[in-house]
């Protein structure tokens, strides 16, 4: 095989590579929005497809504030603040909304957009939830059921968070606390917790007692070893689970438990989904508070679709007619070499599941005038090389290899300035950065590989010239 089979066996691997990569969002963006979000509420979404962000799609934008006076202590600033972005990453990618940028913005604060979600209510909650999980023995003894009696006394003796107030914590002796269950009544339990959810490895919905829906979960290594010390030691007793100071189910310890459980409470199916995605994600190092929350219709992200559009469409078609008219036979190759540009662009974006937004089209606009750049400064090389009378197959080689040192110069400085917006950008700038560095080195591909292999194509057939 010799080199021109080579180029064009790539050429054309690319190119239904790009079709391949771009038929699924094809596919899901033909859908209507009903039918996209049954399918993402059911978790079918595909995983490689170009999202549309917040202001091509519509939906929320929350900006979140970490409690750092809730820190433990056993971990810096930078440190919680990581582990709060990853597990609200985590659990709103398991959510099932697709590709979600999550950005940390000045010492304390989370940036999270929704797109197509225009009522996230749901998705509030999930975020915000700490989801404490913790395992312990109900105390059944006459102290604790004294302290039960005078607790149920006072008119509220709970938190709003649901810990005991000053006043009613000095009511219950050392040893014991006490909680509401889901029913509102109290229960006495050891005041330590032998187990927590730090300890869990994973959690996913099953059916309960009497079919209703129930989290099943299991523990790694080290928690299955303390959950099998706890219930080996307590047979018989009630073992209590606990969400977030309220006791969901107590039910009893017939054996030695290790590496299996189920919590139970009469939940419905979403709240079931909701629980089992807070505990697989784990706990927030410290509570989250919504301080702002903006929401951007749908038929606003349509217009900014439409007006993007039209705008590429307009721009790409005057390219075009420009080249076409100015360059000749040439400028239609070079037009062909720009729509396997934005071909090639999308599909590499579809395949990192990438978020395209307003300023991303930007960098897409910015990334396909740098490759007619290109290829207008090889263009114009080759029109030297013809006015000095040289054969066709010189022109083409010397157009190529004296207009290359000035793309390269031109590419590498943009790539540089695009990597730093990437590394250092946050939100809408990242998006324009990304689009402009993966457009880049397309641009390279189709204006200098594409284009010259089209040339050694046509001069297979012997031509005396062609038109520049």
């Amino acid at each position: 095989m010799n080199k021109l089979a080579i180029k064009w066996t790539i050429i054309l691997a690319a190119l239904f590579g790009a079709v391949a990569l771009l038929w699924p969002s094809y596919e899901w963006y033909s859908k209507t929005p009903q039918e996209r979000e049954k399918l993402e509420a059911s978790g079918d979404r595909p995983k490689r497809i170009l999202n549309l962000g917040l202001d091509l799609r519509g939906g929320s934008s929350l900006l979140l504030e970490l409690d750092v006076s809730k820190l433990s202590g056993k971990e810096s600033l930078n440190e919680a603040m990581q582990r709060a972005i990853e597990i609200v990453r985590n659990r709103i990618d398991q959510y099932g909304v697709g590709e979600i940028p999550i950005t940390r913005q000045g010492e304390k604060w989370i940036s999270v957009q929704l797109p197509g979600i225009a009522n996230p209510e749901q998705a509030e909650a999930l975020i915000g939830k700490t989801a404490m999980l913790e395992f312990r023995i109900v105390k059944d003894d006459a102290a604790a059921q004294e302290a039960i009696n005078k607790l149920n006394e006072l008119d509220e003796p709970f938190n709003p968070d649901g810990t005991l107030t000053e006043e009613a914590a000095k009511l219950v002796p050392a040893g014991i606390s006490v909680m509401r269950d889901k029913q509102g009544f109290l229960v006495a339990l050891t005041d330590t917790a032998a187990v927590t959810g730090a300890d869990l490895e994973d959690a996913r919905v099953t059916t309960g007692e009497y079919g209703y829906p129930a989290v099943s979960f299991q523990f790694n290594g080290e928690g299955a070893k303390k959950f099998g010390n706890l219930t080996g030691a307590n047979l018989n007793k009630n073992l209590a689970i606990i969400l977030d100071n309220t006791v969901q189910s107590a039910p009893s310890i017939k054996a030695r438990i290790t590496r299996d459980g189920q919590i139970t409470g009469q939940f419905t199916m979403e709240e079931a989904r909701q629980l089992a995605i807070v505990l697989r994600a784990g706990a927030l190092p410290a509570p989250v508070n919504i301080i702002e929350k903006r929401t951007i219709g749908p038929s606003l992200g349509e217009d900014s679709i439409k007006s993007g559009i039209k705008a590429s469409l307009v721009g790409f078609i005057f390219i075009v007619l420009f080249m076409s008219i100015y360059y000749r036979f040439s400028g239609i190759i070079s037009s062909i070499a720009l729509f396997l540009n934005l071909l090639f662009l999308l599909a590499l974006m579809a395949y990192f599941s990438a978020t395209l937004t307003l300023p991303g089209i930007a960098g897409i606009i910015l990334s396909l005038a740098m490759a007619v750049d290109a290829n207008v400064l090889i263009l114009e090389r080759m029109r030297e090389e013809k006015d000095k009378g040289e054969p066709l197959p010189i022109i083409i080689k010397e157009g190529y290899e004296k207009a290359w040192s000035a793309i390269f110069d031109s590419n590498l400085t943009t790539w540089i300035a695009s990597i730093l917006l990437f590394q250092f950008g946050t939100g809408p700038v990242k998006g324009f950065a990304l689009t402009l560095t993966l457009g880049l080195f397309v641009g390279v591909f189709t204006s200098v590989f594409v284009t010259r292999a089209i040339y050694e194509l046509l001069l297979t057939a012997n031509p005396k010239e062609i038109s520049i």
